[in-house]
């Protein structure tokens, strides 16, 4: 599975941005996708992850602010993100996790887009 994240940039507090996570592979078997951030200085966090169940889980910290959705068939994975604080200003990753029957789940990364948030 290779994921390709776009759409960070350089906003203002309470502006908003759409980050997209397209996929390409082997996409049938993915289970869950997320969306991570890493800030500066920081450890990489979960921000929000959407199940193939339907299930959909946020941080505390974005909860209400950011909106996570897909397509039906895992091709693309979609941040909507609204009224930005500065504190959101991280590198977002896609990640998505393949169960392997054999083996265990596998994890899957993309490069990161760039958010900052700035007054």
């Amino acid at each position: 599975v290779q994921l390709q994240a776009s759409g960070g940039g350089v906003v203002q507090p309470g502006e908003s941005l759409r980050l997209s996570c397209a996929t390409s592979g082997s996409v049938h078997g993915i289970s869950v996708m997320s969306w991570f951030r890493q800030g500066p200085g920081k450890q990489r966090e979960a921000v929000a992850t959407i199940a193939n169940s339907g299930g959909i889980r946020y941080a505390d910290s974005v909860r209400g602010r950011f909106t996570i959705s897909r397509d039906n068939g895992w091709n693309t994975v979609t941040l909507q993100m609204n009224n930005l604080k500065i504190e959101d200003t991280a590198v977002y990753y896609c990640n998505a996790i393949v169960p392997i029957a054999t083996s265990g789940p596998v994890t899957f990364w993309g490069r990161g887009t760039l958010v900052t948030v700035s007054s």
